[in-house]
């Protein structure tokens, strides 16, 4: 019978070559989550940031804000320390994660 211990090294294998299965162009946030070792909650955080951002985006366009900065300094503040705000906002966008929320982030990247 297998240790927990050699479980858990047979999986980090597996979780490697899977990792070199994903192919460059497709589900690089979900490859991000996978590489920085992001527990679910974490990720679930993430979305629900995301969907704060996308209504709070909404409100704004309607009183005709143009300058969505103050929501990228949110974004960033409140992002997970592991991620980098840039890297997250182009693989989300290439993902189509939030595209609406990420295209208007993308434009305020420092």
């Amino acid at each position: 019978m297998e240790s927990l211990e050699q479980r858990l090294d047979r999986l980090e294998f597996h979780q490697k070559l899977l990792m070199k299965m994903i192919v460059e162009d497709h589900f690089d946030f979900y490859k991000i989550i996978i590489e920085k070792q992001l527990r679910e909650k974490e990720v679930e955080a993430f979305y629900k940031l995301c969907e704060q951002l996308s209504e709070e985006i909404e409100v704004q366009k309607e009183d005709h804000f143009v300058f969505f900065s103050p929501l990228y300094k949110k974004f960033k503040e409140e992002l997970h320390p592991k991620l980098d705000p840039k890297e997250v906002v182009h693989a989300c966008l290439k993902q189509n994660l939030f595209p609406d929320v990420m295209e208007i982030l993308s434009k305020n990247i420092t």
